[in-house]
């Protein structure tokens, strides 16, 4: 990581983060990222699910998967991760905005093919989703090793921006008879729903009753 052409926060600079402990906060509660790439000209962002091991990303897909297997082939991408934690209500219009945290990486990606590897990567991307599914579920067989495509996109070129508190409005509107403040945003986890088809002799794992996203606090 660190600051480099592409990953330098150029508008409104201040906002931008660089260090490692920001950038993997944001990652780790994240649970979404949008994979940008071009091919032959064209541009394509797709959302997709990931998990972090160190300083890399795991991403995966089929096999048949056109974004995997461009990705598969070291071609040019970004990847974006956002939280938004906030809806900031200026009183003007002009300066509504967001309280956020973002991550953008750039770089190649790298074909996961070795059969240890993928199925270390696959139990990393459940971990991710739900600390704990990983020794609480049936690992892939080798049939579905095959059809999965994996690859590790690396975090050396990233960087974070994040924007936070109250509202910024010009000195000349502060007077002026309209609420402003902000409404604060979090991704809450929702009373647990057990699939119809499972068997009655199983109780509720903790994990799945106590679950949220981790928040180590990026935000401060």
């Amino acid at each position: 990581m660190g600051r480099k052409s592409k990953t330098t926060v150029r508008r409104l600079p201040k906002r931008g983060r660089y260090d490692s402990r920001t950038l993997h906060a944001i990652l780790d509660e994240g649970v979404v990222c949008h994979v940008g790439f071009a091919v032959d000209g064209q541009p394509y962002v797709l959302p997709m699910s990931y998990a972090r091991d160190g300083e890399r990303l795991f991403l995966h897909g089929s096999v048949a998967s056109r974004l995997m297997g461009h990705l598969a082939e070291s071609v040019e991408a970004c990847v974006t991760v956002t939280l938004v934690d906030g809806l900031v209500l200026a009183r003007s219009q002009f300066h509504h905005s967001m309280n956020y945290r973002s991550v953008v990486a750039f770089g190649r990606a790298r074909a996961v093919r070795e059969p240890e590897e993928k199925r270390i990567a696959l139990r990393a991307l459940v971990e991710h989703l739900v600390p704990g599914r990983g020794d609480d579920s049936r690992p892939p067989s080798p049939e579905e090793l095959a059809a999965t495509e994996v690859v590790e996109f690396p975090l050396h070129e990233a960087s974070a921006k994040v924007r936070e508190g109250p509202p910024g409005d010009a000195t000349g509107d502060l007077g002026l008879d309209h609420w402003a403040g902000v409404i604060p945003l979090d991704q809450v986890a929702g009373s647990p729903v057990a699939a119809p088809d499972l068997k009655d002799d199983i109780p509720l794992p903790a994990y799945v009753r106590d679950y949220r996203r981790p928040i180590e606090d990026a935000r401060q």
